[in-house]
């Protein structure tokens, strides 16, 4: 079963990063999403084991050094908006303080998957034939956690990480 792992908001935190990431080894994703307030290079660093696929949220400030580091790292940056096709699913990814962009893309209907971060906490309904995913965050979150995907099923699972 093919998996990937969404995450958000890590907000430059190191050591809830790599908790985070020393998880995701049990899951096996064929791919890492990440939606958002990454807040530094030595965050996307971390994310050497997989591909990763990147979204600017509205805290990441440096965007050329984060740009800089995500290439030389081989991941890719979809700058604030992201579009993904994996084993067959459509996948979006964004930040969602542009909440205009995030109710369009929801309510488009064109996605198996849309992924989002920014509120820090943990979300997931279906609208319409949609999965609507916040994977929660690893700073300032009541519980800090990330999300596994099943891409054969769209079954999401929030996944706790210790403080």
């Amino acid at each position: 079963m093919p998996r990937i792992v969404v995450i958000s908001d890590t907000h430059g935190k190191i050591p809830a990063t790599q908790r985070a990431l020393e998880m995701f080894e049990e899951y096996s994703p064929i791919a890492v999403i990440h939606c958002g307030d990454i807040c530094g290079p030595e965050i996307v660093a971390l994310f050497d084991r997989w591909p990763t696929h990147f979204v600017f949220g509205n805290n990441d400030y440096d965007q050329f050094n984060l740009r800089r580091s995500m290439e030389a790292a081989g991941h890719v940056c979809h700058e604030t908006f992201g579009t993904l096709e994996i084993e067959n699913r459509k996948i979006a990814f964004l930040h969602s303080d542009d909440i205009r962009l995030f109710d369009r893309t929801v309510a488009s209907g064109k996605y198996d998957l849309v992924c989002y971060g920014h509120s820090h906490i943990m979300d997931h309904k279906i609208v319409g034939e949609t999965n609507v995913l916040n994977p929660g965050a690893l700073h300032r979150a009541r519980h800090y956690s990330f999300a596994v995907v099943d891409l054969e099923t769209l079954t999401c699972q929030h996944v706790l990480v210790d403080r």
